[in-house]
């Protein structure tokens, strides 16, 4: 009995030790910062995935309470991307924006095929090196400007890789337009990350 006991007790020690190992593999802390190493991939130079912004991120809008940065837009970079891509698409979205009904921050395309990463700022820089659109307020970027006192709130940047020529689509489309654009077997596929920013 004494055995069977002793067994028991070390097969549950086991299992605890196992699951622990389990929790520590899932922490915040395990997630890499950078390039994963496998598969089409998007990342922020030195952060991790649902990394938190710094303030100079956020959009900047002296009318406005909530826009208090610098409006620059985060570093990038990508590897991986389909061998037949001619151009990438990227989009900024804020899906808890306006109540709920979503926000687009960015719309940029016609980034080049051989690009492998925009730099800090790209977003406002000029010239931009690829075509800038509109977002939700008619502008062409405008960094996170969340409600104080909210949870983070979550911003997606999603990376297209597409088959079209980086100058066939003219500058000014908004989202949807790009979009609409890409149907036809002309997306080729996409990466994402998500950044997180609140007061």
């Amino acid at each position: 009995m004494n055995l069977i006991v002793h067994l028991r007790r070390s097969i549950g020690l086991a299992a605890a030790t196992l699951a622990l190992a389990g929790c520590a593999a899932m922490s915040p802390g395990a997630v890499p910062v950078g390039d994963p190493g496998f598969g089409f991939a998007l990342w922020s130079p030195g952060r991790a995935d649902n990394a938190q912004l710094e303030t100079r991120y956020a959009g900047k809008n002296p009318k406005n309470a909530n826009c208090v940065g610098e409006n620059l837009s985060p570093a990038l970079a990508w590897a991986r991307a389909p061998s037949a891509t001619r151009s990438f698409v990227i989009l900024m979205d804020d899906q808890a924006g306006r109540a709920g009904l979503g926000v687009n921050h960015w719309v940029a395309y016609g980034i080049a095929p051989e690009a492998n990463g925009l730099p800090e700022a790209a977003a406002v820089a000029v010239p931009a090196g690829f075509s800038a659109g509109k977002n939700s307020l008619g502008m062409p970027y405008l960094g996170p400007c969340p409600p104080r006192g909210n949870a983070p709130q979550h911003y997606v940047y999603t990376l297209i890789a597409t088959s079209l020529e980086a100058a066939a689509l003219p500058p000014g489309l908004d989202k949807a337009a790009v979009l609409e654009a890409l149907k036809g077997g002309k997306a080729l596929g996409a990466a994402s990350l998500v950044l997180r920013f609140n007061h």
